[in-house]
């Protein structure tokens, strides 16, 4: 399907904008707890079974490698009704559960659906991160910053628009889950394509102050859904009021491309060159791929640098890879075992309703996102601080955030889920621009659907075994064999354990920083030179 906008300047914002919206209703993988509790009781499920439903929802991830291969040879509007037309059915079935309308399921074919669900976020991500990474290549922080931003204010907004308007009922957040997406990734498919990426550096300076007002747009948003969740319980009129303020707030970057039209970026062809800067160690080696896109290397061509466009055989060669990728198993892993379990969690510690934590958590891990991909950008380009040290600082405010959650103190759950929706928000956002960055953008949806393995494994592993099996063990030994465990120490060894993991995912963090500082040194001249082409043409457009 062709777009309606030609790469105009113009274009490229508006697909930007509705990219923003296709991000901000892609965090429904992050609201299990929403409605855990609903189906544990409607199908008299242990927490191991329960805890096994999330992580069927989060294996969907897992065959987001289908995305990414898709993403090399289908357009970006495929991708698009793909996810939006797996997430109708996955969330729809659930909903028609919840709701009673049809019998439960058998066990199996819920964890289907779940998968399902969880697997069409991978298909929107996946058109949404690889279109923008492209698009605006010499901003990766920023644009994976505030994409990812939105991503963390999505179940904020689910959660805030259910509990405003429907009492924070399961079956309506679930139909809304199935519905909503699916209209906004349709809109999407008119206006998200590639377009050229910024040629001269006045282009990119405008990027810059755009991405700023986006950025602060976001803010305006996050502080509006944390306000309504600490303000207590509201009227119908005010919950009305609310709503219709979000809706607004979620058009306002359309402001961007209508500006960007009324106003037309200066020419300056006469006088202003296309920015020339220094490769990234080596770029220009070609890669050979087979007509049907199977990635295969020259048999001449000498194993590639970090920071060199690699094949996905070249990039698990190395080791810098894996030291990724264990590091942020460690801190996503351990981030989706307390949403995932986030239900459950304030249950036993006396809370009837968790939806504040999950909004907490989702709105404290926009900031995260958002402030890391900001900083980490600045950061190279004003020291070549190599970005991996962000993931490394996340890993011990996460390790923080464990330990006070173990002592289950009065409002020790409120400060953890901040902490740890801060941190999982900073892993997701960096990790982004760093796997670009050490491994090129040639075959960036595969390389980035790879990483996102970690989640379905990181579920399985700290939510399906540790705490399904830990928790249940607690509820056994200490309510004569029912499955409802009270008490702080339901999960007080889990959180233990996941501090300890976040010790060692802060080891491989700081290795890796260390292993790529030559890679991000290379970066941060890249980013000097433009800024000093920027300044001579400054120059000579005074001097004209």
């Amino acid at each position: 399907m062709g777009p309606l906008f030609s790469a105009t300047y113009a274009g490229k914002w508006l697909g930007l904008v509705t990219a923003i919206w296709v991000q901000a209703i892609c965090g429904n993988n992050y609201t299990f707890a929403n409605y855990s509790d609903a189906l544990k009781s409607l199908m008299a499920l242990t927490q191991l079974e329960l805890n096994n439903l999330s992580v069927a929802k989060d294996v969907g991830k897992a065959f987001g490698l289908l995305s990414g291969f898709a993403s090399d040879c289908l357009p970006t509007s495929v991708l698009l009704i793909i996810g939006s037309l797996e997430g109708f059915i996955g969330y729809g079935v659930q909903w028609l559960v919840v709701s009673q309308r049809i019998r439960p399921l058998p066990y199996w074919q819920m964890c289907i659906f779940l998968c399902l669900g969880g697997n069409s976020t991978t298909w929107m991500n996946t058109a949404v991160l690889v279109t923008c990474m492209r698009n605006f290549p010499k901003n990766r922080g920023p644009v994976s910053g505030i994409l990812k931003g939105y991503v963390g204010l999505s179940t904020a907004i689910f959660t805030d628009i259910c509990t405003a308007l429907f009492s924070s009922d399961p079956s309506t957040f679930l139909f809304i889950l199935a519905v909503a997406p699916a209209v906004v990734c349709l809109a999407a498919v008119f206006f998200l394509h590639e377009t050229p990426p910024a040629s001269r550096p006045s282009e990119l300076q405008q990027e810059t102050q755009y991405f700023h007002i986006f950025n602060g747009i976001a803010i305006v948003l996050a502080v509006y859904l944390l306000a309504f969740d600490i303000s207590g319980s509201h009227g119908q009129f005010l919950s009305v009021i609310f709503a219709v303020g979000l809706v607004t707030l979620l058009a306002t970057p359309l402001g961007v491309p209508l500006y960007s039209i009324l106003s037309k970026p200066r020419s300056n062809s006469d006088i202003e060159q296309p920015m020339k800067e220094p490769l990234l160690l080596n770029q220009s080696k070609k890669l050979e791929t087979t007509t049907a896109g199977v990635m295969l290397e020259d048999p001449d061509r000498k194993r590639p640098l970090i920071g060199e466009d690699h094949t996905i055989i070249e990039m698990v060669q190395t080791f810098d890879f894996w030291i990724l990728f264990v590091s942020f198993l460690c801190g996503v892993g351990t981030g989706m075992c307390v949403m995932n379990n986030m239900g459950q969690m304030g249950l036993a510690l006396g809370y009837a309703d968790v939806s504040i934590f999950v909004s907490l958590t989702s709105i404290w891990g926009f900031f995260g996102r958002i402030g890391s991909g900001l900083l980490s950008e600045y950061y190279i380009w004003k020291f070549g601080t190599p970005r991996p040290l962000w993931n490394a600082a996340s890993q011990v405010l996460m390790a923080i955030g464990f330990v006070i959650m173990a002592f289950a103190l009065p409002g020790s759950l409120y400060v953890g889920s901040i902490l740890v929706g801060i941190c999982y928000g900073v892993r997701l956002t960096v990790t982004v621009p760093v796997a670009s960055e050490l491994f090129g953008l040639k075959y960036y949806g595969l390389v980035y659907n790879i990483l996102i393995l970690n989640l379905p494994l990181g579920s399985f592993l700290f939510s399906g075994l540790l705490a399904g099996y830990l928790y249940d063990a607690e509820a056994t030994a200490n309510a004569g064999g029912g499955n409802t465990c009270i008490g702080a120490h339901c999960y007080r060894l889990v959180f233990v354990i996941m501090a300890i993991t976040c010790i060692l995912g802060l080891g491989l963090d700081m290795l890796l920083a260390v292993r790529t500082r030559t890679v991000y040194a290379k970066i941060h001249e890249s980013k000097k030179s433009i800024t000093a082409t920027k300044t001579t043409d400054h120059s000579s457009s005074a001097t004209c």
